[in-house]
């Protein structure tokens, strides 16, 4: 960042030194011809790339829009370059600035026609154009009434950003529960427990949490929490239930998933599936601590797990040897002469 910055100050400084010594030889207007010159052969070299590019698609209608434009940018070069007819390449030279004004106010509601810019969104939404009614509406900061119109063109995903946007959202909610009834995306259901947590429903946010949790079995003790926080320890006992089941699925595949199956055991009451689970999960670290010693604070942890402090100190001590051993070769590197 900092030699970019150098370079761009580097060529800012060139800039500014060539045209002082352009003023100090022949004058400012010699530096005007020469801004000028530069400006309008690169816009008139511009236009005719986009012009052979628009012609060779085929687009004979704006191949020859531009093919004018670059004939008009090209005299303006000749006239600035030989110096003639300044009235002429100072009008020249002001179309262009108004073309890109106009340009970049075209683009910034490239969906309303020129006609609908200049129509106020209650006018619009008359008139049944709700698409442009809604982008008025946005701009205005009238999210609610921007929903209202995507709602009627049936955009149910807009209509919830829009809702979002104005604090709607147990409205942005219901509308991402919607949309997954008719998508069958789960994205929406997560999207929905959001929004019902950040509406303060936290019922509806656990109920799209655990619909998501039935196809994203991942969440279920997300969906456990949840339910624990709101005081249903009977709903959250059938999440950990899924949970678990879905650990012992996990951990069957990848041996480090047993500390989740033991944690969940154990809170169900389950202490013969939880000994057995940390048993696994020991061995699995042990395994592990052969070919990376940092296993050996995991080693110590499922030993923990499993009552046996003596075995829980010796492998807390192999992790801190360790430790301390990566400590010491990151100082002797950092100490090394470069």
């Amino acid at each position: 960042m900092d030699k970019l910055k150098a370079y761009i100050t580097g060529f800012l400084i060139a800039v500014l030194a060539v045209a002082g010594f352009i003023v100090y030889e022949w004058g400012w207007l010699k530096l005007l011809q020469v801004v000028l010159t530069i400006g309008l052969v690169l816009l008139t070299l511009l236009l005719l790339f986009f012009t052979v590019l628009t012609l060779y698609a085929e687009s004979w209608k704006y191949g020859t829009v531009l093919a004018v434009l670059t004939a008009v940018a090209g005299y303006g070069s000749y006239l600035v370059i030989t110096w003639q007819r300044l009235k002429v390449v100072c009008g020249i030279v002001i179309f262009f600035v108004a073309l890109f004004l106009f340009g970049i106010w075209y683009i910034s509601e490239p969906e309303l026609s020129i006609a609908d810019r200049f129509r106020n969104a209650e006018k619009l939404e008359k008139m049944g154009k709700y698409r442009a009614a809604a982008r008025k509406y946005e701009k205005a900061g009238n999210y609610e009434k921007a929903a209202e119109m995507y709602l009627k063109l049936g955009w149910l995903e807009s209509a919830a950003w829009a809702y979002e946007k104005a604090g709607r959202y147990e409205k942005a909610a219901e509308l991402y529960e919607r949309l997954y009834e008719k998508e069958k995306d789960t994205y929406y259901l997560r999207e929905a427990h959001e929004y019902w947590k950040k509406a303060g429903n936290m019922e509806r946010a656990v109920k799209a949490l655990e619909r998501y949790a039935e196809e994203e079995p991942w969440f279920w003790e997300d969906v456990a929490k949840l339910y624990e926080e709101l005081g249903n320890e009977e709903k959250a006992k059938e999440a950990w239930e899924k949970a678990l089941e879905y650990y012992i699925k996990e951990a069957e595949e990848e041996g480090v998933f047993w500390e989740d199956v033991g944690n969940i055991a154990r809170k169900l009451g389950r202490e013969e599936l939880a000994r057995e689970a940390y048993q696994k999960f020991l061995d699995y670290c042990i395994k592990e601590a052969e070919k990376d010693p940092m296993w050996w604070k995991h080693v110590a942890e499922a030993y923990e797990y499993l009552g046996e402090k003596e075995k829980a100190e010796e492998a807390r001590k192999k992790y801190e040897e360790y430790r301390q051993r990566i400590i010491k070769a990151n100082e002797e590197t950092s100490h090394f002469p470069v």
